[in-house]
């Protein structure tokens, strides 16, 4: 049947509209915390005790229970982490080493706090426990030991389960446990970036290098979960973070987690986290935001926040453009020592293949990346949603897009990020 001029601008319209509206009352659900990690003081939240899916954050723990036996004595920095079938049997996103490829501890955690690896992540599950079983263990005893009553872990990157699951509140005791207890450990969760060979793998991210005083911390993505970021920043002494759970989009967490920081350091009273009573009527059914996130529908309205090359667009008067250049971490096999490691493991080797060659479903160039456009399809729900790039400032133009806390968005604050092709969940 064909449609009309007239008639199909008035479905179009229609379509868009609904869109807005279905986000609009998301916006009123998505879960979301700040607060003081010196002091405990919450200044602002919202279903902070709805059970949600982690995604990726899940990698926080993982890293904090490898903190825990590092200075438990158990581990070293250099202490191996072996590649295993176990662990490269993941889904993306993951590195690709082969069997039996050794890394440091040190390489591990980068690793996964900045590619997000789920193949390093069960390495490192491993490797610091003698099983990924005994290692998720540790993770739900610290969890427990922590107050994070809302927390449960089945695995130890994030993948989703319905087993599986947190809140924006115990994330936040999270990264205050991490930010008090393990402070020399922090320039981790501020790495922009890190290179395996000829490849740089950037930070998921956005408000590293872009946000005044960002100093972490971690993303999130599966479709169930939706757009997840426990962002960290400090100003003149004070430290505050930001919890972001369900975010329709990337830009859309990225802008209401720097919303959140910066109104929070011109915040000094509040409740103490630990003196948060639990709210919500549905408060422990978990979450679904698959159909919102992962539909054909949500993908396309995705696409329309990028500009004309295929960049995402960012407005947010407290995001600027990167400034100076990029700083990589080299990361590389070998380097281990402890037990089980042999002499030709200590240096990397090149034969290992250190990293596979890249596999996007649709493959482009930055210059071609206006041919790039979003698919979705049952067994590939993963859209094409931008990693971040070098943030740019775009040209000014009238908008009316407004920021998820404060007030209106000045069109001048707008950026756009350099696109990279196809989104994998963190």
């Amino acid at each position: 049947m064909l449609f009309s001029p007239v008639r199909s601008l008035f479905l179009l319209t229609f379509a868009a509209c609904s869109m807005a509206i279905s986000n609009a009352a998301h916006a009123q659900v998505a879960p979301y915390l700040s607060m003081d990690t010196n002091t405990g003081t919450v200044y602002a939240h919202r279903n902070a005790f709805k059970r949600w899916s982690p995604a990726s954050l899940t990698k926080l723990m993982s890293a904090y229970v490898t903190f825990r036996a590092l200075k438990a004595g158990e581990i070293t920095l250099k202490s191996p982490v072996r590649q295993s079938r176990n662990s490269i049997s993941k889904p993306p996103s993951k590195m690709g080493y082969k069997v039996g490829s050794v890394m440091t501890i040190d390489t591990a955690l980068n690793i996964i706090l900045v590619k997000s690896a789920n193949d390093i992540s069960v390495a490192l599950a491993e490797g610091v426990a003698g099983s990924a079983p005994a290692f998720i263990r540790r993770m739900n005893a610290e969890a427990a030991r922590l107050g994070m009553t809302g927390t449960n872990f089945v695995n130890p990157h994030g993948l989703h389960s319905s087993r599986q699951y947190t809140t924006a509140r115990d994330m936040g005791l999270l990264a205050m446990a991490l930010h008090r207890e393990f402070p020399e450990q922090g320039f981790r969760f501020r790495i922009p970036a890190i290179k395996s060979g000829k490849k740089v793998m950037r930070s998921h991210n956005v408000l590293i290098g872009r946000f005044r005083g960002a100093d972490g911390m971690k993303t999130g993505f599966v479709c169930a979960a939706g757009f997840n970021l426990v962002g960290s920043a400090t100003r003149r002494g004070k430290r505050v973070v930001s919890v972001v759970l369900g975010a329709t989009s990337q830009n859309q967490r990225a802008e209401l987690s720097a919303n959140l920081l910066a109104s929070a350091f011109n915040k000094r009273s509040g409740t103490n986290i630990n003196r948060l009573a639990p709210y919500g009527e549905d408060r422990n059914v978990m979450a679904n935001m698959r159909p919102k996130i992962c539909s054909s529908a949500a993908s396309r309205a995705r696409w329309e926040i990028r500009d004309e090359k295929g960049r995402l667009k960012i407005s947010s008067p407290h995001i600027q453009a990167r400034r100076g250049e990029l700083r990589i971490v080299p990361i590389r096999l070998g380097g281990a020592v402890g037990p089980g490691v042999s002499a030709s493991q200590t240096t990397a080797v090149a034969t290992l293949n250190v990293l596979p060659r890249f596999r996007p479903v649709n493959t482009v160039s930055i210059a071609s990346a206006t041919a790039l456009r979003p698919t979705t399809t049952a067994n590939n729900p993963f859209d094409g949603v931008a990693q971040p790039g070098s943030l740019q400032r775009a040209t000014p133009t009238p908008s009316s897009n407004g920021s998820l806390v404060g007030g209106t968005t000045p069109s001048g604050n707008q950026g756009v990020l350099a696109p990279i092709p196809r989104f994998r969940p963190q």
